[in-house]
């Protein structure tokens, strides 16, 4: 079995696949000490253990697997298994940025653009996301959209905004799906927008769900509100007492409205 074959053994039964993946990372293999260091972060398959993935993150990382130096980032800058620090945040996400991965690129814009670790940079920060937007990457199309259609730091230009709102959705950001939603909305593409914000709940996280609800509830467009409703009810499944009794706050303004 090759490491690429059992990481996806490891996506569909992590809990057989675990000893595999330790025994592969003790021989050396960056890209399955990545993997189990993504395992043991998730609890996948074996007992979660921030401190170990942060220690296995850094060894597939000085054995230069791109990614895991990107994930190095992400700990440092979410204190998972060490303290936050934003600073060596950044230089990991530098150091990835530099070597290629589109991740790093993104995840250093979004420091730079904070100035969370490193000095405020949003020239810098718009390069990057370019860059990264022409790799493919999802969640940069939709901030490079942002730019254009707010005219930071670039002339604004709508057509532009759209034509990268639009390929961020079409590659399954969910913020660019409500991104080019808003957008057709505007243009009176109302049924095109439902379809988008629709997709967009499949992997929107429920933070942003919430928002999109009350936002999309205050919409004059009746689809735009009924697609909120089914936001809230999503919400109301996977949350908590508070999403449920705002789901029944909806239901009935919308008995009420009726």
């Amino acid at each position: 079995m090759t490491v690429s074959n059992l990481i996806q053994f490891s996506a569909e039964t992590p809990h057989q696949a675990a000893s595999l993946v330790l025994a592969i990372a003790k021989t050396g293999n960056a890209k399955a000490q990545a993997q189990l260091a993504q395992m043991l972060l998730d609890g996948n398959g074996i007992k979660k253990d921030r401190g170990l993935a942060l220690q296995w993150f850094t060894i597939a990382a000085k054995n230069g697997y791109l990614q895991a130096i990107n994930m190095l980032g992400r700990c440092y800058e979410n204190g998972w298994g060490c303290t936050i620090n934003y600073t060596k945040a950044a230089q990991y996400y530098q150091l990835a940025a530099e070597k290629g991965l589109n991740w790093g690129m993104y995840n250093f814009a979004n420091l730079l653009i904070k100035g969370k670790g490193v000095t405020k940079d949003l020239t810098k920060a718009f390069d990057l996301y370019y860059q990264a937007a022409q790799t493919g990457h999802a969640k940069s199309m939709n901030l490079v959209g942002r730019f254009f259609e707010e005219g930071w730091l670039v002339a604004a230009d709508l057509d532009k905004a759209i034509n990268w709102y639009r390929r961020s959705a079409s590659a399954g950001d969910f913020r660019g799906q409500c991104s080019y939603a808003s957008v057709l909305t505007a243009q009176g593409k109302v049924d095109e927008a439902v379809i988008w914000l629709r997709h967009s709940m499949q992997t929107a996280t429920h933070g942003f769900l919430q928002k999109m609800a009350r936002a999309l509830w205050q919409s004059p467009h009746k689809p735009l509100q009924e697609i909120a409703i089914e936001m809230f009810a999503h919400c109301a499944e996977q949350g908590d007492l508070t999403d449920q009794q705002a789901y029944l706050d909806i239901l009935q303004q919308q008995s009420i409205q009726s």
